[in-house]
């Protein structure tokens, strides 16, 4: 990905792809600090780190070529972006493509944005700072030139495809890319959904997006994710979650299983991002609160949350 931004000028942070410590020492002589680390490889959230000092950068990077997450050695360098992250997605078949919902998540594990990154502490939908000028930004700069070079190279993509960006000054920089919905993105931007799904995937796989029509729900989602208490770091598993029925489940309040099970006829943790509790309304700040008083109707105690999803937006005397 990185490399198709700088073949084709899709604005990027600046990086350097890494396989041994003569590398990153280049780069860290290049680049001023904080940098980024990055495994190049699957890593459950968990391959990116920020780096305030050099110790940290090398001390990170020797543990990837170490072989920490098995999918790779490889590591990525990054120049550090300061700003406002948040996902644009859509959806992609050989003759076009659609747009399919923003959003913006938590990342870091403690309270405003404090603490080690995870895969996700909550997440909210749509994102405000995804104007319709941005957005005309980000399918001219990002969207269409990766396309377009997708098809230079002969390889087609049909599916969900997802970029991660910061924005800077009203600019979209490119981040990453997943080529799925994303985790706990998609759980906000689903229950806005009102076209039915299997109809969109179907046309997607004929190569028939063009012709289907996408409604929305003209609502607000949030997520707030309930973790094992020491996540991302060690955690216990196969701990008894009760009260789960306490929760009046309906079309507008949702609880999605992340790592849970069934174990003689009780529910048990099995990760560490166990539960997503998740609602719909007109309010950020009123569906937080209804997200927060069912999680304390559950009262796990063996648990965390974040209560401050979506704090970057909520004002009490705005429309959020």
């Amino acid at each position: 990905m990185k490399q198709i931004c700088s073949q084709h000028k899709i604005p990027t942070a600046k990086f350097k792809i890494c396989i041994n410590k003569k590398q990153v020492n280049h780069f860290l002589n290049s680049c001023r600090l904080p940098i980024v680390v990055k495994a190049d490889g699957l890593a459950a959230g968990k391959g990116v780190s920020i780096c305030n000092k050099k110790n940290q950068v090398l001390k990170n990077c020797h543990e990837i070529f170490k072989g920490k997450f098995k999918s790779s050695k490889k590591v990525i360098l990054e120049e550090f972006l300061e700003g406002e992250e948040a996902s644009y997605f859509v959806l992609v078949d050989n003759n076009s493509f659609k747009f399919f919902g923003t959003a913006q998540d938590h990342k870091r594990a403690y309270e405003k944005d404090k603490g080690p990154n995870t895969g996700g502490m909550g997440a909210y939908s749509p994102a405000p700072i995804i104007t319709a000028s941005l957005e005309k930004k980000i399918i001219s700069k990002i969207i269409n030139p990766t396309l377009n070079a997708l098809k230079e190279r002969g390889s087609f993509y049909n599916g969900f495809l997802y970029a991660g960006l910061m924005i800077k000054n009203n600019e979209p920089f490119l981040i990453e890319y997943n080529i799925r919905m994303g985790d706990p993105e998609c759980q906000v931007i689903l229950p806005r959904l009102k076209t039915d799904i299997v109809k969109i995937l179907k046309n997607m796989s004929l190569n028939k997006l063009k012709n289907t029509n996408l409604k929305w729900k003209n609502k607000k989602c949030m997520t707030v994710v309930m973790c094992a208490k020491g996540y991302p770091g060690k955690y216990k598993k196969n701990l008894p979650i009760e009260n789960l029925n306490r929760v009046r489940q309906s079309k507008a309040d949702y609880i999605y299983h992340a790592g849970t099970k069934l174990s003689n006829d009780k529910i048990i943790s099995t990760g560490g991002r166990v539960l997503n509790i998740t609602s719909i309304g007109n309010s950020f700040f009123e569906i937080r609160r209804k997200i927060i008083s069912n999680i304390k109707k559950i009262n796990w105690n063996k648990g965390f949350y974040r209560r401050d999803i979506g704090w970057k937006i909520i004002k009490k005397n705005e429309n959020y």
